[in-house]
């Protein structure tokens, strides 16, 4: 089975990172979109390509119920799973909300299943904070070395080097929630009617 996990960028800062697992080779490879090129066109070409069971992606997939009419849902800013996660609001990140939406739709046209997660919230879940997760660049091998010890079986040191910037991290830990779906360990936030974040 192969699981991806996606940090999500703006769509020319070639800073959107794909983290693929197979576990029929055990290997975690990375990959990165350019600079000033199309991010989305990237995501189709190396989704549609690969051909995930699952993907993770690290955007919001859905806006508030309130303006769905969703019963219940009166918050102009937040859905129930950004309040209990504390994550950013859906409408403060605008186009990436939009663009992410997009993009869910055309690849479940092709097949594809995709989730939310938030990798900050998986960040919290295995305290890499005091490790310097998202500090400075010198703490990513730190950080790495942590997921790695915590996921021995996983993930090896070695496969792990590709990861060259805090993007490589959080996909790197969109891809972590993948696996904790697949084996019914993952946490959830949010409800299906209005959007859930699956951890």
């Amino acid at each position: 089975m192969r699981l991806c996990g996606v940090d999500y960028g703006s769509k020319l800062a070639g800073t959107t990172v794909v983290c693929t697992l197979d576990d029929s080779t055990g290997g975690v490879h990375f990959a990165r979109s350019a600079p000033k090129t199309d991010a989305d066109a990237f995501l189709r070409d190396c989704l549609r390509q690969s051909q995930p069971a699952m993907i993770f992606l690290d955007a919001p997939l859905s806006l508030p119920g309130v303006y769905r009419g969703l019963p219940g849902c009166t918050d102009y800013f937040y859905r129930e799973a950004d309040r209990q996660l504390a994550a950013m609001s859906p409408m403060f990140l605008g186009g990436l909300t939009a663009r992410a939406m997009q993009l869910k739709a055309t690849l479940e046209r092709d097949g594809l299943t995709v989730h939310e997660t938030y990798p900050a919230a998986q960040a919290r879940r295995l305290n890499l904070h005091p490790e310097g997760y998202k500090k400075e660049p010198a703490a990513i091998g730190t950080v790495l070395g942590q997921i790695g010890r915590l996921h021995p079986t996983l993930f090896s040191q070695t496969q792990l080097t590709g990861a060259a910037s805090w993007h490589h991290v959080d996909a790197l830990l969109a891809l972590l929630a993948a696996v904790r779906f697949i084996r019914g360990e993952h946490q959830v936030y949010g409800n299906a009617v209005e959007g859930e974040i699956l951890v």
